[in-house]
């Protein structure tokens, strides 16, 4: 008895989608505490978090009190970009007409650099998946360490609110 495919491989097949087999492992495009700092104002920061914790009203979601940073807010001049927003109700990835769209509705300049960051690095690792391996984004990095780590920085700028 073999696992069934993927919703999201049997989907692409619908769309004549390119399915790739095979692939890297590990992170090929980590970004750090400095290349963020440094992005400030000057490169795509893309905060993939809820509205709520991009404006600082929460810290972190409810069921994961202890993942989360000292201070609340975003990165400044970051935009916000739900990654679930690039998902179907099904759970599959919206067109890639629909996720440009949602992009560059939301600011994201194709031409610069982006990081995605999210609390710890997991849901913007999906944002960078869908802007690098389905948008073909080839300057994307995900910052895993994050809003717990730059939220817990001394010093470090942070804007409050949308």
């Amino acid at each position: 008895m073999g696992a069934r495919r993927p919703r999201t491989v049997q989907r692409y097949r619908q769309q004549a989608r390119d399915v790739v087999h095979g692939g890297r492992t590990g992170q090929q495009h980590p970004a750090f505490r400095d290349d963020v700092i440094a992005a400030i104002n000057v490169k795509n920061l893309v905060d993939v978090r809820s509205p709520d914790e991009f404006s600082g009203k929460i810290l972190a979601p409810a069921h994961l009190p202890q993942e989360q940073s000292q201070r609340p807010g975003h990165i400044p001049g970051a935009i916000n970009v739900p990654w679930s927003k690039a998902a179907n109700e099904d759970g599959t990835f919206k067109s890639d007409e629909e996720l440009a769209e949602l992009y560059a509705a939301a600011g994201l300049d194709g031409d610069k650099e982006t990081i995605a960051y999210c609390r710890i690095g997991e849901r913007s690792s999906h944002t960078w998946f869908v802007l690098y391996e389905l948008l073909g984004h080839r300057n994307v990095k995900n910052y895993d360490g994050s809003w717990t780590e730059y939220g817990s920085l001394v010093g470090a700028p942070i804007e409050l609110g949308s």
